[in-house]
């Protein structure tokens, strides 16, 4: 599904990626771990569109996207629920939904878009006509989420869905991000700073350190890896 190649970002004379290359399959949830400064929010923001690489290639369902601007890469099916949520504050969360459905020429799709999404997170269901800006952290994580989903993605990029949530949610969102890439096979390219609930949730990792991926693998074997232990895990 998307194939990144030699990936190279720049801010300035500071490289933010040098050279990262990785891959995500069909179904998939492939996840970037790495500490602060790593490159990893600059990589979804690369791929999304909103940085430009200074070298490298991305590849999304075999069409190279590296030069397209960002609202051509969302008409092609890949989304990105960005860090910070960046929910609309003064409109609802029914017309929050309604944005996320721009793309959408069939009132009916949108409508059972929007009944799945209430059905994945009933809180929102609930604060329909409640303003966006008046919601929980977690709140507002479930509705960047489900905003992403009423365009039918074919594609799901998530930028710290824990960030600043109440831990009593965050296993709640996470269940959910595991049930959205099983039932709609999904694939979703996650960066998260708990590393061991992203370990848990993917199927493969890479880790990026300066801007390099300097440890790559199936998950559940990283999980064991005495050096991202130490690193990442708490030992």
């Amino acid at each position: 599904m998307l194939t990144v190649t030699d990936l190279h970002v720049s801010y300035g004379v500071i490289k933010a990626l040098d050279g990262v290359s990785f891959t995500v399959g069909a179904g998939e949830i492939v996840t970037l771990i790495g500490g602060n400064g790593a490159g990893k929010t600059t990589a979804l923001r690369t791929i999304s569109g909103l940085l430009r690489p200074a070298g490298g290639r991305i590849e999304f369902l075999g069409q190279d996207i590296s030069r397209e601007p960002a609202h051509g890469i969302v008409a092609r099916g890949l989304c990105h629920v960005p860090e910070g949520r960046m929910v609309f504050a003064n409109l609802t969360v029914e017309e929050n939904l309604t944005m996320g459905a721009y793309l959408l020429r069939d009132p009916a799709k949108a409508e059972a878009n929007r009944e799945y999404v209430f059905g994945l997170f009933s809180r929102l269901k609930e604060r329909r006509k409640q303003t966006a800006g008046t919601l929980s952290g977690g709140e507002q994580q479930m509705l960047a989420i489900s905003r992403a989903l009423m365009g039918e993605p074919k594609f799901l990029m998530l930028d710290e869905p824990s960030l600043g949530i109440a831990p009593r949610l965050v296993t709640t969102i996470f269940e959910r991000i595991v049930g959205i890439s099983r039932d709609r096979r999904l694939p979703i390219l996650l960066v998260e700073q708990n590393a061991r609930l992203a370990l848990e949730i993917s199927r493969t990792a890479y880790v990026l350190e300066s801007g390099r991926v300097v440890m790559h693998g199936p998950s559940e074997e990283l999980r064991g890896d005495p050096r991202l232990r130490a690193t990442y895990l708490g030992g």
